[in-house]
C-alpha cells in the first residue's frame, strides 16, 4: 500500500511547482485514487493531510480546492535580514475576512448573474450602485446625493481624473507641503505644477493657500483633512471652517482625499461643509479589501460633466463586477462590518505603537493605521532607514512624502496595517533600539 504521505509530498510539489494553482479544484476522492492506484481510504487520508498542512481546503458540497499560498514565517528582525517586515505600506487583511467576503461573491458564480456583472460600465456605474456607494460613504451625519457619485478603477485613477478636470496642463495645485506621494505622479503625468502649503499641528494653514495664490494664481487645491497620510491628523472644524471661507473667496474648487475617513465614520467630511466647491475621492480597498479596487468621486452638480468626461478620457472607468460586488456587500452589511473590525484593529496597533515607542516624538491619531515619528536630534532619516532595511524592516522616509524633498524633516512614516501583530510588536522594538543608538552606530551597524 502507498504510503499516503508520499502522495501528499507529491501533490504538495505539483502546487509548489505551479501545476496545481489556488483555486483550482481537486478530483473527487474515488478518483484521485483511481488515478493513483491506491486505495480510497488512502485517498481520504491524502486529502487530510493536505489540508492540515494549509494546501488544501474543503467547502461542504462543493469539494476540494487548492489554497491560496499560506503566510510565509515569522519574518527575521535580525541581520541578515531574511524577509521583509512591511511598515512602508497599509494592506490590511483580519482573520475571517476572506471567509465572509466570499459570501457574498457566492451569489456572482451563478452564470445569469456573472453574465450581467461582466458586462460594460460607465463612470456613472448603474443606479443600484450609486445607491449602495452613497451609504458607503455617508459618515457624520452626511451622505452625498446618489447623482453626485461617479466610479473609477481605483483610488489614484479618481484622483487622476479630479486633477485632469479641474487643473489644465500648465496649472498649479496646490498641496499639503507633506502629501500623498501619488500626487505627484499624477502632477507629472498631467503637466501640472504642484505648490506646497504650509502645515501646522492643525493640518493645512488656511493663510498658506492665500499666499501661494496672490503670488500666481492655483486652479484647485488637494488636501487630505482627515487623518492625514503622513501625520496622522484630522482638521479640527475651526480650521475647516477657515479654509471653506478662504477657498470661498478666491473662488478655488477644492479635491479632498477622504481614503481613510472610514476610520473616523463620526466626524463629517470637508465636502458636507463646503459641497459646491468640494470633490471627494475614495476608495472601497482600503476599508473592505485591498485586492479588489473600486473608486469613487463625489461631484458637486457643476462639475460632473467634466469629471465623468475626465473618467472617459483617461480610461478610468471601472468594472461592472467592482459595483456589483461593492452594491452587495453593502447591501448584507458585510462592508459596514469589515469597516467596524478595521477601527478595531486600528486603534490596537495604534496603542501597541504608543507602548512600544513611548519616549519617542511620535504622533498618531488613536484612529489611524499609520502614525509619524520625528527622530531623535542627530538621527538622519536616510541612516535610519537603512538602518531598519538591514534589520529587515521597510519602514518610508519623510523625504517620500515632501514636495520639495531638499526640505523634508528628519521623520519616517510607519504604516502599521500588515504585519501580525507579534511581529509588528517585535518590530517596534527593533527600530526603538535603533533609535536610541548613537549615531556613528547606525552607520557601523
Amino acid at each position: 500500500m502507498s504510503d499516503y504521505r508520499s502522495v501528499a509530498d507529491a501533490v504538495a510539489e505539483e502546487i509548489r511547482g505551479g501545476a496545481l494553482r489556488p483555486g483550482d479544484r481537486l478530483p473527487p476522492q474515488r478518483t484521485f485514487a483511481r488515478r493513483h492506484g491506491i486505495a480510497e481510504s488512502t485517498a481520504t487520508r491524502v486529502y487530510r493531510e493536505l489540508a492540515r498542512r494549509g494546501l488544501t481546503v474543503g467547502e461542504v458540497g462543493r469539494g476540494t480546492y487548492v489554497r491560496a499560498g499560506a503566510e510565509t514565517a515569522t519574518p527575521a528582525l535580525t541581520e541578515p535580514a531574511a524577509a521583509r517586515v512591511d511598515l512602508e505600506l497599509n494592506h490590511s487583511t483580519l482573520p475571517g475576512h476572506a471567509a465572509l467576503l466570499a459570501e457574498g461573491l457566492a451569489p456572482l458564480t451563478r452564470p445569469d448573474i456573472l453574465g450581467d456583472a461582466l458586462r460594460p460600465a460607465g463612470a456613472a456605474g448603474t443606479p443600484a450602485a450609486r445607491e449602495a456607494a452613497a451609504d458607503l460613504l455617508a459618515r457624520g451625519g452626511w451622505r452625498p446625493g446618489p447623482g453626485q457619485v461617479l466610479f473609477a478603477g481605483n483610488g489614484r485613477q479618481a484622483v487622476s481624473a479630479a486633477v485632469a478636470a479641474l487643473v489644465p496642463p500648465g496649472g498649479r495645485l496646490g498641496v499639503e507641503e507633506l502629501t500623498y506621494p501619488v500626487i505627484r505622479t499624477v502632477a507629472a503625468r498631467l503637466g501640472v505644477t504642484l505648490v506646497p502649503l504650509a502645515m501646522d499641528e492643525q493640518g493645512l494653514v488656511p493663510g498658506a493657500v492665500e499666499r501661494a495664490h496672490r503670488r500666481a494664481p492655483l486652479h484647485a487645491v488637494y488636501t487630505q483633512p482627515t487623518l492625514h497620510n503622513p501625520l496622522s491628523l484630522t482638521a479640527p472644524p475651526a480650521r475647516l471652517a477657515a479654509l471653506a471661507e478662504v477657498l470661498t473667496r478666491l473662488d478655488l474648487t477644492v479635491i479632498e482625499d477622504a481614503v481613510w475617513g472610514f476610520l473616523r465614520r463620526e466626524l463629517p467630511p470637508f465636502a458636507a461643509l463646503l459641497p459646491e466647491r468640494t470633490v471627494l475621492v475614495d476608495s472601497l480597498s482600503k476599508r473592505v479589501a485591498p485586492g479588489l479596487t473600486l473608486g469613487f468621486l463625489v461631484a458637486p452638480p457643476a462639475r460632473t460633466d467634466a469629471l465623468a468626461t475626465s473618467l472617459r478620457s483617461g480610461g478610468w472607468t471601472p468594472m461592472r463586477f467592482a459595483l456589483e460586488v461593492m452594491r452587495r456587500w453593502q447591501r448584507d452589511g458585510t462592508a459596514d462590518r469589515l469597516v467596524a473590525d478595521r477601527q478595531r484593529d486600528a486603534a490596537e496597533r495604534q496603542a501597541l505603537a504608543a507602548r512600544r515607542l513611548d519616549g519617542f516624538d511620535v504622533r498618531g491619531d488613536a484612529r489611524a493605521y499609520h502614525c509619524w515619528w520625528r527622530l531623535p536630534e542627530g538621527r538622519r532619516a536616510d541612516t535610519f532607514v537603512a538602518a531598519a532595511a538591514r534589520h529587515g524592516i521597510a519602514v518610508a522616509p519623510a523625504a517620500a512624502f515632501a514636495v520639495r524633498r531638499d526640505s523634508a524633516p528628519h521623520a519616517v512614516r510607519l504604516a502599521l496595517a500588515s504585519p501580525p501583530a507579534d511581529v509588528l510588536a517585535a518590530a517596534l522594538d527593533t527600530l526603538a533600539g535603533i533609535a536610541g543608538s548613537a549615531p556613528e552606530d547606525l552607520l557601523a551597524d
